[in-house]
């Protein structure tokens, strides 16, 4: 994941000694902070997802491998019932055009209005360094296909889209052109082709399955939709895991809030201890990414408060 600025500002963290697990086994069997049966989602299961997407090694734009995911997300979004469209483009990158696809999930209503919940699958092309992205952007991949399932489920007057987003990272350094290309290429065909207009929130999830959980505050999303999820959390009594000190966090929300849609960034960005050479953490885009560092109860939070949102978002 790559921040605008990274953080407008980073607080300095006191840092706890942590005990890990001997394995992914003993983190998966973590207990979930709440019952999936409670809320619908199931912690368990996305994290388990996430396991999967892992297996699947590197997978940057472009890839075998992220060809391979993609098949196997579609597999695993079919029996949701969603209906699954690609949305097929060449990013122009630093080293030339690189074939990207957006997966697409709709689950159609009937109100005329739209949700999307969105998150990125690709990960970083980092030279010499074997980075399978447990974290980024494994946990946006397990969460949305655990998240789909949740909204076969559920009555939603709205269209709910579950967008998996391709090309967030850059390719050579984060800049304007050389990032987010899935969502800056989504957010200009829906704006063409009049799904923009329909939007009445866009919800980005990415980097969310961190065992030490510490959801950012991003100034540039929607105050509205900031104060509902920090609402929802104090009422789940989850508010510990979100924090509130503003920094400006450039994510695939970006394009739609310049689009003028209401759209947050749920994202984590405190991924291990903090160094000067590592401000985000030591763990972010390193091989150091991998399952051991994620637990059941980080997607379970965030699920929870995730789908208590899309209700009331559906039922104001």
């Amino acid at each position: 994941m790559c921040i605008l600025h990274r953080l407008a500002a980073l607080r300095t963290l006191a840092l706890a000694s942590l005990l890990f697990s001997l394995s992914v086994r003993l983190s998966f069997c973590t207990a979930p902070h709440s019952s999936p049966a409670a809320s619908g989602f199931d912690g368990a299961a996305a994290f388990q997802l996430t396991h999967r997407a892992v297996t699947f090694g590197e997978r940057p734009s472009g890839s075998d491998s992220i060809r391979r995911l993609r098949d196997w997300i579609i597999s695993e979004i079919k029996p949701t019932g969603g209906q699954v469209s690609l949305d097929s483009f060449q990013g122009q990158t630093p080293i030339g055009p690189v074939s990207m696809v957006n997966i697409l999930v709709k689950f159609p209503g009937n109100s005329g209005k739209a949700v999307a919940i969105t998150g990125h699958y690709d990960t970083k092309r980092i030279p010499m360094v074997h980075f399978v992205g447990a974290n980024d952007a494994g946990s946006s991949t397990g969460f949305l296909i655990e998240f789909a399932r949740i909204v076969s489920n559920i009555k939603h007057p709205d269209d709910i889209y579950i967008v998996f987003f391709d090309g967030e990272e850059d390719v050579a350094s984060w800049t304007a052109t050389d990032s987010l290309y899935g969502s800056r290429h989504l957010a200009a065909k829906w704006a063409a082709d009049g799904t923009l207009s329909h939007l009445k929130a866009f919800i980005n999830i990415d980097m969310i399955g961190d065992k030490n959980l510490d959801l950012s505050d991003d100034d540039s999303s929607s105050q509205s939709l900031r104060e509902m999820v920090w609402n929802i959390a104090d009422k789940l009594g989850d508010a510990k895991y979100f924090r509130h000190d503003p920094g400006a966090i450039e994510d695939d929300h970006k394009p739609f809030v310049d689009a003028g849609v209401n759209a947050i960034d749920i994202i984590d960005l405190d991924y291990g201890p903090r160094t000067q050479d590592a401000p985000l953490g030591a763990w972010w885009h390193t091989a150091q990414d991998t399952m051991d560092k994620l637990s059941v109860n980080s997607f379970q939070v965030v699920g929870d408060v995730v789908l208590q949102l899309v209700r009331q978002l559906e039922n104001p």
